[in-house]
């Protein structure tokens, strides 16, 4: 019985190996030429195929066999890698997924997906039968594997007798005095197979007068068909190994053969010679005379065992570089191994909460040394708060992983989402290695999948289209991200047709969103198609039209504490801009007090703190500031919260920016940085846009966290308003 942590250990390998072939196989096409490529889908494969036979799972095994083996031909350049080979192994890709699944699920597949697994075989193995075969078999495909020219001349040179063992013989000058003779070794060549060409080399006999009828003048050059294995071949000769020249080259089939051998052989550090021993390709003999020569040659640099075979053409140039090559796989394989360990997300979880735990004890003991005054504990807290704050940065640098993973998944939804639209559409991808929370990645890939797929289907114009407009049949499709003031953000962008602001403002309007003749700015009108069951297509299709998706992607962005919003150019394009924090578990934070209340703003965010007074404006009603001539509104946290007490004769202003807008929160006091453990809030407060969580402080008392774009969309007096009301900030 296997134990189960294996099985998942298996499962989740597995995985990894599907995604790399999968990433591999949606850039093939454009790629057919790189031998690199084709290998990485082939390792996924043949990896797959040996620890699902390790573990005894015969229908992965069976099924990655019939992959590997089409796979292999299209490494050795026997067939080529075309759109519909491609799309076939994308098929097997799938089914490897279903399969994997059931194994994670401790599960049977149904007959279904057995019959599904068998058509798939069939279809695969049509492919090393060639062409006709496999128009016969592949049902749906407009195009027809290719097969090159070097596999028709390989079958035809069996029937000519030109692909076999080419033996190359020097016998010694002493064969004759030694009891032997060279034909006797040509006449047992014959019980392990056929001489089909023998040509005698007499150009060592000297002139009649310097001959010596005991000495042996004479080679062979031998064209040989066998089945037999080189060892067997060369242990022929054992008898007259030792005064005589002898190489014995494989015929050409056997080179693709050797390099499938050495790709198969297991992930352990071997030697070159020891590689080309276990792949049937050099002799142990041979091995141990190229050996021996290379250290007698001391009085020189020791040359490379590759470079001697190959230059006494005992080993082909192709066969040698496969073997470096599976060197070098090894080395990094054990190199990943010893750098990488599993951990399960959950104990990572708990590491954090435990790290939370530690900073609010932390926050206790510099709160008591501070009271108590002792110089030698307040020194000791700073250091421990010192090596607190590493442990926490540490801790959650370990659930940081790259956002690249996530894009990389929708090039896979870009090619099936343009098959079924009839849409060319060419997905790029940057700033792939942003990194951000992996609670943060798991849960944005439903929103931007939505995202992309409706880009595709109602941003992006069909070709015709697209050329009356004078852009290119191909359209474009853009996901990018970066960090901006302590966020991430990510973009979705297309070149498509744009919103139209005419035809989503009569849509609200009809659906009592927005009343008659109320004047929106571009952005609240686009923020339109959000709302729950908005929707601008005139027909419903299996993508889109009945307006159910924008809201929920809203929704699940604001649970991530998250923003959306869209910017568009009708006839040009949109981008939807997605911001979120980097982690949801622990930041620092800007302790501020209103009244007997502590309040904590994401320090990220916060831009500089100023007087109240010396910036306030004068003019008008509204509440703005007029920093150094740039216009902010503000807002009184203690008036937004109904903080009840006595005003201070001082406010202070923290400005803070979020994304493109700032803005000014008036507080009565500036308590500094505070290192802030986020605690969800309970669904009481689940309305309340403009808190974020609490924190527990050092004292045990409860402080709030400042949701600030949250607070910033509840902000009455914006700027563009304040402009509008022709209110001029000046000095």
């Amino acid at each position: 019985m296997i134990p189960d942590e294996y099985l998942q250990t298996f499962v989740v390998e597995c995985r990894e190996l599907l995604e790399q072939m999968e990433e591999a196989l949606l850039i093939v096409e454009q790629a057919a030429e790189d031998p690199e490529i084709i290998n990485a889908i082939f390792r996924a494969a043949h990896t797959i195929k040996g620890s699902a036979g390790m573990f005894g799972l015969e229908p992965i095994v069976a099924f990655t066999h019939a992959a590997e083996s089409v796979l292999d031909q299209v490494r050795s350049g026997d067939i080529e890698m075309c759109s519909a080979l491609a799309s076939l192994f994308i098929e097997a890709h799938d089914h490897l997924n279903i399969l994997v699944d059931h194994v994670a699920e401790n599960s049977q597949p149904d007959g279904d997906i057995d019959h599904h697994g068998k058509s798939l075989i069939e279809r695969l193995e049509a492919y090393l039968k060639g062409a006709e075969t496999a128009e016969k078999v592949t049902d749906n495909s407009d195009e027809m594997p290719v097969v090159h020219e070097a596999t028709l001349e390989r079958e035809q040179s069996d029937v000519v007798g030109t692909d076999h063992w080419h033996l190359s013989l020097r016998f010694g000058p002493e064969v004759f005095r030694n009891g032997m003779d060279p034909f006797s070794f040509v006449r047992c060549l014959a019980t392990l197979g056929s001489i089909v060409e023998l040509v005698t080399l007499i150009d060592a006999i000297p002139p009649a007068q310097d001959m010596d009828p005991e000495t042996c003048y004479l080679g062979f050059e031998i064209s040989f068909s066998s089945d037999a294995d080189k060892v067997a071949i060369d242990s022929i000769f054992n008898f007259v190994r030792s005064d005589c020249l002898i190489r014995i080259l494989p015929p050409h089939s056997k080179v693709s053969e050797y390099q499938r051998l050495i790709q198969d052989l297991p992930e352990e550090e071997m030697r070159l010679g020891e590689i080309l021993v276990k792949c049937g390709t050099l002799t142990p003999k041979e091995l141990d005379n190229v050996l021996r020569f290379q250290a007698e040659q001391s009085d020189s640099p020791q040359r490379p065992i590759g470079e001697m075979l190959v230059e006494q053409h005992i080993v082909s140039p192709p066969v040698i570089k496969a073997a470096l090559e599976k060197q070098q796989q090894v080395k990094d394989h054990k190199k990943t191994e010893a750098n990488l360990i599993r951990v399960d997300a959950e104990k990572l979880d708990e590491l954090i909460n435990l790290v939370g735990e530690l900073i609010i004890a932390g926050a206790g003991t510099n709160l008591i040394a501070r009271r108590a005054g002792l110089a030698n504990l307040m020194e000791s807290t700073a250091t421990l708060s010192r090596l607190v704050e590493e442990v926490r940065d540490s801790a959650l640098a370990l659930r940081m992983v790259q956002i690249g993973g996530t894009f990389n998944r929708f090039q896979r939804v870009v090619r099936d989402v343009s098959k079924e639209l009839g849409k060319e559409v060419d997905l790029v991808i940057s700033g792939a290695e942003t990194e951000l929370d992996k609670t943060v990645v798991e849960k944005i890939g439903d929103p931007l999948t939505h995202l992309v797929r409706n880009s595709m289907d109602h941003g992006i114009e069909n070709a015709e289209l697209r050329l009356a407009r004078g852009k290119p049949a191909k359209g474009t499709l853009k996901l990018n991200a970066y960090h901006d003031a302590g966020s991430i953000v990510i973009e979705v962008s297309d070149d498509g047709g744009g919103l139209n602001k005419a035809k989503i403002l009569s849509k609200a309007i009809e659906r009592g969103l927005v009343s008659e003749g109320a004047n929106l700015s571009d952005k609240e009108i686009y923020s339109l198609i959000f709302e729950a069951g908005f929707s601008t297509a005139d027909t419903v299709s299996n993508l889109s039209g009945r307006g159910v998706g924008m809201d929920v992607v809203r929704r699940n962005i604001q649970a991530l504490r998250g923003t959306v919003d869209v910017d568009s150019i009708e006839g040009q394009g949109s981008i939807i801009r997605i911001r979120l924090p980097l982690t949801l578990a622990i930041i620092d934070g800007f302790m501020v007090g209103i009244g007997n209340a502590a309040y904590v703003i994401p320090l990220d965010m916060v831009v500089e703190c100023i007087e109240l007074r010396a910036w306030a404006s004068d003019e008008g009603d509204g509440q703005y500031l007029n920093l150094r001539g740039e216009v902010l509104p503000y807002r009184r946290l203690r008036d937004h919260f109904d903080v009840e007490g006595d005003l201070v004769q001082r406010e202070n202003v923290v400005v803070v920016r979020y994304g493109e807008h700032k803005a000014g929160l008036v507080v009565d006091k500036l308590m500094g940085e505070f290192q802030t453990v986020i605690k969800p809030l309970g669904k009481l407060f689940k309305s309340e846009k403009s808190i974020g969580g609490f924190t527990i402080l050092g004292s045990g008392e409860v402080a709030l966290i400042v949701d600030v774009p949250g607070l910033m969309g509840q902000i009455e007096i914006e700027k563009g308003t304040v402009e509008r009301a022709g209110i001029v900030a000046a000095k």
